[in-house]
């Protein structure tokens, strides 16, 4: 039988070949993919969060555990999309409109897929319209909006207006982050949230998620 505790090991050690191994042999034996991503890659996951904060991991060690994350969940998705299951939520995340930054969005997009989310990335540069389209395509409830440039941070207050104006303010939660943005930024501009760092969009996008 698949050892699954080595799941959680290949992850938490950003060790994709085994996560992809364990998480191959786990199927072959017919285990339930949701029992692999809740008690095995989520909890992985979340002591890399903690191990963060506390700087015992940096964002080297974050993205070598998400992308052993991602390697078992390309073969999973499949198998939750055919059963039915509903992800944790679904984000819809991207840099705003005249920013080309994507290193830190990236790593935010890998942590809330470690969590448990369906994540739609739009990438950089995104303007307010494609924000719009992919909540009402998807179905989203949450959108995540990263700056990294002072310059681009007006960008993220357009984006709300336009959230507004299209209607669909009131379904969506709308966090933000990136380097020069603050919580005081984040409350002027409208946002429900500021994310300071991967593990914190995270915890924000749960909390989001459990409020429904």
């Amino acid at each position: 039988m698949a050892d699954l505790s080595k799941l959680f090991d290949a992850v938490l050690n950003g060790d994709q070949k085994t996560a992809v191994a364990v998480t191959q042999e786990a199927l072959a034996e017919g285990r339930d993919p949701m029992e692999l991503i809740t008690q095995y890659m989520v909890p992985a996951m979340d002591e890399v969060g903690r191990r963060f904060e506390c700087e015992e991991y940096f964002v080297p060690e974050l993205l070598l555990s998400a992308r052993a994350m991602k390697g078992s969940l390309e073969l999973l998705r499949p198998l939750l999309a055919a059963s039915g299951a509903e992800p944790a939520g679904r984000v819809v995340i991207g840099t705003v409109k005249g920013d080309l930054h994507d290193i830190g969005k990236n790593l935010v997009a890998s942590m809330l897929e470690g969590g448990g989310f369906e994540v739609i990335d739009l990438g950089a540069d995104v303007g307010p319209a494609r924000f719009i389209a992919a909540v009402r395509e998807k179905n989203a409830r949450i959108v995540a909006l990263s700056a990294l440039l002072t310059v681009t941070m007006p960008s993220m207050r357009k984006t709300i207006e336009a959230l507004k104006e299209a209607g669909v303010r009131d379904h969506v939660k709308v966090m933000v982050g990136g380097a020069p943005v603050t919580p005081q930024f984040a409350d002027e501009i409208g946002a429900d949230g500021y994310g300071e760092n991967a593990t914190a969009a995270v915890a924000l996008a749960r909390k989001f998620a459990q409020a429904g």
